[in-house]
């Protein structure tokens, strides 16, 4: 099987960021291996789980005319010491790029003679959204690419750490090597052998340290490879003296850090000899099986859920084989997501928003596990680092711009638990619950309701969710990709002919018949009960919030807030379309009333007495906020006038699909007096001013009771801002990546001052930079008419206020003018 390394290699080759740490091996909550210390050389450190912990995974290449050994990645070096067979030294590291689903270490090894060899190390955890089925298997690719005119041998090894959190316990494993029969030899397929690592006592569906404590760790390369398990120091300091292995296995089983067991691979490429430069490859691939993967209260009970995979592949063995030869195929698959990620995001931003949309999709769907069946995916997802909820509504939200821009049905995969759970009574609140469970991967829900406490938010948060998708199914909003073809090394799947209709005999998902008005109306009215019944609490409560949490619950309880108090009304408002589509009539007239009354009454509530910007809360005078859930207002097309015409703006990407109109504003008789909007331009206006006058080093504060932010909220703000304010706001975000002192995966809480460090809780490696995706869901949403009707942000410059003096005029009770630039008269904010 030959492998198109170069097309690989140069995938992630024009970012420009330097985040702290960048994703090797990530693709689920527990197979999420990250290179730490991502602004140093690769060899200073070892890669490091999500929370920071030390991974054994090391790299290592060596120059047999040199006897010189080289560390690429971890430390394996601190194994070899001094010897006289070998010379430890480290090779010029030209840094690290990446893309949605690649990063690439590249490194010169130089000779006496002037002479070099280039090796990549490219990391692949493919995002591919025409394949749901690729996307939900638990394995990752890593290949070695070399490239010049002198031999050169490879190593790498991992260790137990990949099996348990805890270094104490035993583990036992073996080498699989797969008997071949004459016609398989003869096929295009590779013959592989695995290293299986696993504990010795499984403990089922546990945790410690947040790492699993059942499953099976698979390490695979060709059948070609040299292979030995053994002493850490053994094999690493045998490789470096000789550029091979034994091919022995240790049978001594044995704790995860005692004679540190490790199971290695190396191969040798001969590129001496020969005329001009040479190049060659190895791919290795990392995959966690585990089955079960979570427990989940369905309606038919507590059920021990089997991963998606499990209905396409009889034995872990199979789809080991399948996911390794299918590299080709799903390296296509990410490099089109990348490419078109890379493009929208260029185009929505700039080249610092491409990488920071780029530096995001991996880590989303690192806190995923795709379950269920081919007819009927789930998606569940961990609350990362945070407190480990499963399947946690507010942090479902911030992340649904990704699932909206990436694959709209995934959304649809996530919220399908919270419903089928709470629609078959299992919850005895009536409002939306926080979560599934308290800590994954048991979702064994809250029967006594006592979920962290934030009605207001929940119920706001799953309307305009529901909202949100339906009319991606119903304006047949496609996925970012294009399909690719089957190529001659995409490998067939023969159980899929059980699925037929949903994905192809190549694992694609079949083109959508779903994504219709229809679908839309049996998709919202198959729980009904439930938009109803969250509706009608916050018509009792959402116009002013009790004293509750919201979201940002780390900033503490409290009452009358100005932005939870809008994500409420936003959701009757989006009730009121949803009783529409469902065909209510009565009842979505009755809601749009309420919903605008209530938004005239929060505007004379939460907005400044001078005008100038949205309180913290309705009595907090002298305070502010940003009102990151002003975005669903765009979002949801309320923001488009009534007698706007919507074009069709179907790209050509999508035309695999059978084309299909751009979604729709929605209209009504509306407010006359603002065009039919429902949140007026004037507090879009002042919101975008503000937000330019409070600007700190590193982003925008999120309220005015700290000087921390949180990413997603920024990136919603900037959404729906002016082209001056959201530049600015980008180019703040980005400066912090490059600088944060930070040393975890993305975080989406820190201090937009100081080291832009974190300023407790520390969050990290969080789904929620799905948000990051913000400015991209919005371009899609209503036909491209959703972002039209905030042109007009643009047609001046932001106000120049001076916020020290506003805070004091509000809290004072006086009048506030502003100055537009370009004006000779100044004028008040008719509130």
């Amino acid at each position: 099987m030959r492998f198109d390394i170069l097309a690989l290699a140069a995938l992630a080759s024009a970012s420009t960021l330097t985040p702290p740490v960048l994703p090797l091996i990530v693709r689920n909550p527990y197979l999420s291996t990250w290179l730490g210390n991502a602004r140093k050389a690769p060899w200073e450190n070892w890669p490091i789980f999500y929370t920071g912990a030390n991974m054994g995974f090391s790299v290592m290449a060596a120059v047999p005319a040199q006897g010189n050994v080289y560390p690429l990645l971890g430390r394996p070096h601190d194994s070899l010491g001094s010897s006289a067979h070998y010379n430890v030294s480290f090779p010029e590291y030209l840094g690290a790029t990446f893309d949605a689903s690649t990063t690439n270490l590249t490194y010169l090894i130089h000779s006496s003679k002037d002479d070099s060899v280039r090796l990549t190390l490219s990391f692949l955890s493919p995002l591919t959204p025409s394949s749901t089925l690729r996307q939900s298997i638990p394995a990752a690719y890593l290949t070695i690419h070399v490239e010049g005119r002198f031999d050169v041998d490879v190593y790498a090894d991992i260790n137990g750490e990949w099996a348990s959190g805890n270094r104490g316990n035993v583990i036992r494993w073996e080498l699989h090597e797969p008997k071949t029969s004459s016609s398989e030899k003869k096929s295009s397929s590779t013959i592989i052998k695995t290293w299986k690592v696993e504990r010795s006592n499984q403990q089922l569906l546990t945790e410690f340290r947040d790492r699993a404590e059942w499953g099976t760790i698979h390490f695979s390369g060709p059948s070609d490879v040299r292979h030995q398990a053994g002493t850490s120091a053994i094999l690493r300091q045998y490789f470096a003296g000789t550029g091979s292995l034994k091919n022995e296995v240790d049978k001594q089983f044995r704790d995860i850090m005692r004679d540190e067991p490790v199971f290695a691979f190396a191969k040798s490429f001969k590129l001496g000899g020969k005329r001009g430069k040479s190049e060659d490859s190895v791919v290795f691939t990392i995959a966690l099986v585990q089955d079960p993967v979570v427990q989940f209260a369905s309606a038919r009970g507590l059920t021990m859920m089997k991963p998606l995979w499990a209905s396409y592949f009889p034995t872990a063995d199979e789809l080991i084989a399948y996911h390794y030869n299918d590299f080709q195929t799903a390296a296509a698959l990410a490099r089109n997501y990348s490419d078109t990620l890379a493009k929208d995001a260029f185009q929505s931003g700039s080249s610092d928003y491409q990488d920071i949309a780029a530096l995001s999709a991996r880590q989303v769907l690192g806190a995923t596990q795709f379950s269920g069946t081919p007819e009927n995916p789930i998606i569940f997802l961990k609350e990362i680092s945070s407190n480990g909820n499963f399947q946690t509504v507010d942090v479902i939200f911030p992340a649904f711009p990704f699932f909206l821009y990436t694959n709209p049905k995934w959304l649809a995969y996530l919220l399908e638990p919270l419903l089928e759970h709470q629609g078959s009574g299992q919850y005895p609140n009536k409002y939306s619950m926080h979560d599934l469970g308290t800590h994954f991967p048991n979702a064994t829900g809250h029967g006594d309701g006592r979920d962290e406490y934030m009605p207001v938010e929940e119920c706001g948060n799953m309307l305009i969710m529901g909202l949100a998708l339906a009319n991606a199914l119903k304006y047949d909003t496609h996925p970012a990709f294009t399909m690719t073809p089957a190529g001659p090394d995409t490998v067939a799947i023969s159980t899929t002919q059980k699925w037929k209709g949903v994905v192809d005999s190549y694992g694609f998902d079949a083109p959508s018949v779903t994504t219709t008005p229809e679908a839309a109306k049996d998709w919202l009215s198959k729980y009904y009960k439930l938009w109803d019944q969250w509706t009608g609490y916050l018509v009792r409560e959402s116009l002013i919030p009790a004293n509750q949490l919201c979201t940002d619950d780390f900033a503490g309880w409290l009452a009358n807030q100005t932005n939870l108090a809008l994500k409420g009304i936003v959701g009757i408002r989006a009730m009121s379309e949803i009783a529409d589509i469902v065909g209510k009539d009565d009842e979505a007239k009755a809601y749009r009333k309420t919903a605008d009354e209530y938004i005239s009454k929060w505007q004379e509530y939460g907005i400044s007495r001078d005008g100038t910007h949205a309180k913290l809360a309705y009595t907090w005078y002298g305070s502010w906020t940003t009102l990151y859930n002003l975005y669903a207002d765009s979002l949801l097309c309320f923001h488009i006038p009534s007698d706007s015409k919507v074009v069709t703006k179907t790209k050509s990407l999508f035309n695999w699909l059978g084309g299909g109109a751009g979604q729709k504003p929605i209209t009504d008789e509306g407010r006359k007096d603002d065009g039919g909007v429902f949140v007026p331009d004037k507090i879009y206006q002042i919101q975008s001013d503000w937000y330019h006058a409070v600007l700190q080093r590193y982003g925008l504060p999120l309220d005015s009771r700290h000087l921390y932010t949180k990413s997603d909220w920024e990136f919603f703000a900037a959404a729906i801002s002016s082209k001056k304010t959201r530049t600015e706001i980008l180019t703040h975000i980005a400066t912090w990546v490059n600088e944060t002192s930070t040393d975890r995966p993305l975080t989406d809480l820190y201090d937009t001052e100081g080291t832009g460090h974190f300023p407790g809780p520390n969050f990290f490696a969080r789904p929620v930079v799905g948000g990051h995706f913000a400015f991209l869901a919005l371009e899609r949403a209503c036909g491209g008419k959703a972002v039209e009707a905030l042109e007009f942000l643009n047609e001046r410059e932001p106000a120049s206020i001076d916020v020290e003096q506003a805070l004091k005029n509000d809290a004072a009770g006086l009048p506030r003018f502003l100055e537009f630039p370009g004006s000779e008269a100044t004028r008040n904010i008719d509130l």
